[in-house]
């Protein structure tokens, strides 16, 4: 059955496919693969004047800033550049690892990195409306014209991933010093990186003391199974605990923490008789032996901490004001980690992208144009299949 998020989000994705049909005469498609893997682009003034506004009032101020985007862009083009060379070099001498790129959307699959559709569309416009919007004020700073601001899709047959965007003169914009132009491109990265370690203060110093205050653990979730070689079956998956439920005590001991259920395993030997008790049933497990440590007993299963709202605080406020919190909170947490995951994304150093951009204007500056652009193109087709490998990785794994 299918839960309330994922039915949310199937309406949007039909919304929005009925949207596109409705405008497709208004749109400016780019087709990738033709009517299969296409982006479409919904032009709108929206914005221009705020953008002009602050440049204006703020320009030697966004001048400082959008310079000391170029040096964090290249910080972070460096810092995402070696984490996708060594997360292949971790993918092949260790199967189990995890991808280091992946899809990102609200749907439950293998490959994907899931985030409730709630949490997904509100990120997604606070990172596309921050990302865009920055690139067009640095733009308007150095007095570059904006033509067009708007939202797009990113279409796999059907539109799936809503995005923004900001339309310089690119005429004009390849006119401007290096310097300009860098400004102008690292300008939506690294306002996403800066927003990520606000968010993160926001989180860490306000929200997370508040949500502890009316939580408490009530014991260790059961988040996933962990599949075996030849599709083996693991002690937790093979006793017929299910995906859920909350492990409460192992032979009598209680773990309202991981550490605790992590430190009652640790005291056993694979082969051992252990009871396992659950919020729903109490199950006879015969452990296994950890596949990195075969001394150690292991149940096979991917856990997370589980907490409820205390009694005290349910009875003082009821129940919506403290799960309003955890929520805010919990949006809060994933805001951080794609802001910051995606503006560093945007400074992979491939074509069309921030990153790529950045590069190729350097090589410029080093070689002359033609040479430039040859580097450039076999440095893009490098990280561009480091890319697929990963994410392809994800779905095979």
């Amino acid at each position: 059955m299918l839960d309330f998020q994922t039915i949310a989000a199937i309406v949007f994705l039909v919304l929005l496919t009925f949207f596109v049909f409705l405008k497709r005469k208004n749109l400016d498609t780019k087709q990738i693969i033709p009517y299969f893997l296409y982006f479409s682009m919904y032009k709108t003034k929206w914005g221009l004047k705020l953008m002009d506004s602050a440049a204006k009032k703020y320009r030697k101020l966004m001048m400082y800033i959008g310079y000391i985007g170029v040096l964090i862009g290249f910080l972070g083009m460096l810092l995402i550049s070696y984490g996708l060379i060594s997360n292949i070099y971790v993918l092949f001498t260790k199967p189990e690892a995890m991808p280091g790129v992946g899809l990102v959307l609200p749907f439950k699959a293998k490959g994907i990195f899931y985030v409730p559709f709630f949490y997904w569309i509100i990120s997604i416009f606070v990172i596309a409306v921050v990302h865009e919007f920055s690139h067009g004020l640095i733009a308007r700073t150095h007095n570059l014209k904006v033509k067009s601001s708007g939202f797009a899709f990113l279409g796999l047959i059907v539109p799936i991933i809503p995005a923004a965007f900001v339309e310089p003169d690119e005429k004009e914009l390849r006119k401007r010093t290096h310097k300009e132009q860098l400004s102008v491109f690292a300008a939506g990265p690294f306002s996403n990186i800066a927003i990520a370690f606000l968010f993160f203060g926001i989180a860490s110093f306000i929200l997370a003391p508040m949500a502890n205050a009316v939580i408490e653990p009530n014991g260790v979730k059961v988040s996933d199974y962990v599949e075996g070689k030849n599709k083996l079956k693991f002690p937790a998956e093979s006793a017929g605990i299910k995906i859920g439920e909350v492990i409460q005590q192992v032979d009598g001991i209680p773990t309202p923490y991981v550490n605790n259920l992590s430190a009652a395993l640790q005291s056993k030997k694979p082969n051992d008789v252990v009871a396992i008790k659950t919020d729903k049933s109490i199950y006879e497990i015969r452990l296994a032996k950890n596949p990195e440590n075969e001394s150690l007993a292991y149940i096979g299963a991917y856990l997370e901490q589980s907490t409820k709202i205390n009694d005290n605080i349910k009875i003082s406020y009821g129940e919506f004001l403290p799960n309003a919190l955890i929520w805010t909170y919990g949006l809060f947490v994933i805001l951080v980690v794609l802001n910051f995951g995606i503006g560093l994304f945007n400074l992979v150093p491939i074509g069309p992208l921030d990153g790529g951009r950045m590069l190729q204007l350097v090589l410029h500056r080093i070689f002359n144009k033609e040479k430039g652009n040859k580097i450039w193109y076999y440095i893009g087709m490098f990280f561009l299949v480091l890319i697929f490998f990963n994410i392809a990785a994800g779905f095979v794994r």
